[in-house]
């Protein structure tokens, strides 16, 4: 039987309404655009440190791009409870000796397990480091990622440094729905890759093909 990550957060948060508490969550983003709905929601319960650690985005132009974007939304968007920015170091060549055969795997397989379990990793210990309550990212909110996989890796990560790991699957209750609609209010950039180059080459492929197709 699947997980119900969405329903465990449902029921945690009732949890903590209930306990009178606002914890401190730091949240891995891996963009704006992902992020809006994210921050959105979680902010009404939680005391947000939101993380950009994202090695894999290339090239450093999208980097600067997308941490740009963030740091704007996050300014111009009303929490009620606090939001703070971390921007973590931009390291392409750890990312690349991560993945390092396993390059011509495709999207969603071995390569992006270990992208998130690097970026994960980062973000359970900077976590502890900062004595917050939970962590978690904002990866699931996207429809090609596989929430079961990134809960797994999370809750791992968070173990082997001890600091909870928080159940969630963003995309569920209409969550990428509203994403779009925040990329659109706060006019985000959004892009049309994952963030890496072989992401950013499947894209482009996929966009050749269509429009091969159009023209038959």
């Amino acid at each position: 039987m699947r997980e119900n990550y969405s329903q465990q957060l449902s029921k945690l948060i009732e949890k903590l309404q209930k306990e009178g508490k606002v914890p401190h969550l730091l949240l891995h983003a891996c963009c704006a655009p992902c992020s809006s709905h994210c921050l959105e929601y979680l902010s009404k319960y939680f005391r947000i440190t939101v993380f950009y650690y994202n090695p894999n985005i290339s090239p450093k132009e999208e980097y600067a791009l997308r941490i740009e974007e963030i740091k704007r939304f996050v300014k111009e968007f009303k929490a009620e409870n606090e939001i703070t920015l971390i921007e973590g170091k931009y390291e392409p060549e750890r990312y690349f000796q991560t993945i390092k055969g396993f390059e011509e795997e495709p999207e969603g397989g071995k390569r992006c397990e270990l992208c998130f379990k690097l970026r994960l990793s980062e973000s359970a210990k900077l976590a502890k480091e900062l004595n917050a309550d939970y962590y978690t990212t904002t990866l699931s909110i996207s429809p090609l990622k596989n929430a079961e996989l990134l809960n797994r890796i999370g809750k791992e990560e968070g173990d082997a440094v001890g600091i909870t790991h928080l159940p969630s699957d963003f995309k569920k209750k209409g969550g990428y729905a509203r994403s779009i609609e925040l990329s659109k209010e706060y006019n985000l950039y959004r892009q049309n890759f994952c963030g890496c180059v072989y992401s950013m080459q499947e894209a482009k492929e996929r966009e050749a093909k269509k429009i091969a197709k159009e023209e038959l």
